[in-house]
């Protein structure tokens, strides 16, 4: 009964527990035995609420005993990434500076999770302050990949992409400023969505960059998505960035998974040289696939994606040093005083606390976006920088008219291993040079898995990309591809829980 409960998708916990064949308390209970097992190998979590979710749990049964109309994913348990504010939940956005605070509020995305049913398992592990591409930029160390427990399982969101491939949680949130949510979900062979910016509130989610940053839903199956991003979206008044629209019928979208005749592009400059083998492989069977679905192929070209990385790493440590500044010792987070001096000044003291609650990737970008942004450079890096942003938005334009979605590999490559590019930041950075353009364009994108790679056998992610508040159209190709590859390989990529009690039980 346990493997069967951790197994199932949202949708299908979902329907068991409308029918009341299932609580929410066993449903959720089943989970936090898998992570009691598993979590010492996989290192998904920062802070498991045990107590919490399972009161919560308790309750959507007791309201649905009484029976009471519930939401649909009422009673589904769900992981949060540790950059999103939670009542009486330690934040910490994977960095010591931040650790033990307790924020006093719930962002908008969990107070939507909370006012939807769905019990909070924990607090997922991350890159610090989401700079990073493999979670080894955590503070409190990184996590692994359930495919192989010597790989990143991406970044900054491997917490919560690893908690769904180790089947710890059914649905997790992420965020998304470059592709945090998308290359997770790649080279974990699940599903994740960076909705429209402004889609998904950002009102307590602790900011990076703010011109970038996404929340959105992050799950194993194209439905799941969808229904999570459903609960998630919709305009919020407390974000002066919230798009005052009705949120995109996804769900529908991702039911009714049509794509005949719709125009799938491809973009010139995200295929080829650069990719590893397999990972193009699999992506040119994945569109083939779509073309039996009834899709047409075109090719279309975004010329200024090839400057998409160096003007996404002038605009993000621009912003994120402004937003960071908050962090000084003086009114919440860590304190540290300067050793040997008994009456220092409030710069020492900030100066102290910055060291020594910082990590070096962090430190790093604050020093670039400090000196993007000082006197005589601001034109010349951030101002640059934003020129070539509204180019690239220009480029989505262009190829939109041509095409209803864009696709490419999500990742350059499959999971590396860990420590591999841990000491080259420029390394790390290509990974996101598929994703990032779709965050300075503010157009939603998700990536779906097409399968494995031939080389290592671990797993490939297909990316799509839409217009703007067009979200509908990422679930429709997704849920075609995913539908067809499921027929084709006789089972979902994740169809059963990886056995990691043996790495747990060698302290791995």
């Amino acid at each position: 009964m346990t493997t069967e409960l951790i197994t199932a998708t949202a949708a299908e916990l979902a329907a068991r527990l409308a029918a009341r064949e299932i609580s929410s308390v066993e449903v959720t209970q089943a989970h936090l035995d898998r992570t009691a097992a598993v979590d010492g190998a996989v290192h998904s979590y920062l802070h498991v609420d045990a107590e919490g979710a399972l009161a919560s749990a308790r309750a959507v049964d007791r309201r649905r005993a009484a029976g009471e109309s519930m939401p649909t994913l009422a009673g589904v348990p769900i992981a949060v990434k540790d950059v999103m504010t939670t009542a009486g939940l330690p934040t910490t956005c994977g960095s010591r500076i931040l650790q033990g605070w307790i924020p006093p509020y719930d962002s908008t995305v969990v107070a939507r999770l909370k006012a939807a049913g769905l019990p909070i398992l924990g607090k997922t592990n991350m890159d610090e302050f989401a700079m990073g591409s493999s979670t080894e930029h955590s503070a409190y160390g990184p996590s692994r990949n359930p495919w192989d427990l010597d790989r990143i399982p991406g970044g900054s969101g491997g917490g919560s992409s690893s908690v769904l491939a180790s089947f710890q949680a059914p649905l997790a949130t992420g965020t998304d400023t470059g592709g945090s949510i998308r290359q997770p979900a790649a080279v974990t062979g699940t599903v994740g969505t960076k909705p429209t910016y402004g889609g998904v509130s950002r009102y307590g989610l602790v900011a990076l960059a703010s011109s970038l940053d996404q929340a959105g839903p992050c799950a194993r199956t194209v439905l799941d998505t969808a229904l999570l991003h459903e609960v998630m979206a919709g305009h919020d008044p407390m974000d002066s960035t919230s798009i005052d629209a009705p949120v995109p019928a996804v769900v529908e979208a991702a039911r009714r998974a049509d794509v005949a005749g719709m125009r799938i592009g491809i973009v010139r400059e995200l295929t080829g040289e650069g990719f590893q083998a397999g990972v193009q492989q699999r992506f040119d069977e994945a569109v083939r696939h779509l073309v039996d679905a009834g899709a047409q192929v075109v090719e279309v070209s975004c010329p200024s994606f090839v400057y998409a990385l160096a003007a996404y790493y002038l605009i993000l440590p621009s912003e994120a040093s402004s937003n960071l500044a908050k962090f000084d010792a003086m009114r919440y987070g860590l304190r540290v005083l300067p050793a040997g001096d008994d009456d220092p000044s409030a710069e020492q003291v900030m100066a102290a606390t910055r060291e020594a609650g910082f990590g070096d990737e962090v430190k790093r970008r604050i020093i670039l976006g400090t000196y993007a942004l000082s006197s005589g450079y601001y034109d010349a890096y951030y101002g640059s920088a934003q020129k070539v942003r509204r180019l690239i938005s220009d480029d989505f334009a262009a190829a939109f008219a041509s095409a209803d979605v864009l696709v490419s590999p999500t990742a350059p490559t499959t999971a590396f291993k860990l420590g591999d590019k841990l000491d080259d930041p420029m390394a790390m950075y290509l990974n996101d040079i598929a994703t990032i353009p779709a965050n300075l364009a503010g157009v939603p994108g998700m990536s779906v898995p097409s399968g494995l790679a031939p080389e290592d056998g671990l797993p490939v992610g297909l990316q799509i990309l839409a217009p703007a508040m067009q979200d509908q159209r990422l679930y429709a190709v997704g849920a075609a591809l995913e539908a067809r590859l499921q027929a084709a390989w006789g089972a979902p990529l994740l169809a059963s829980a990886p056995d990691l009690t043996a790495a747990t039980a060698k302290g791995a």
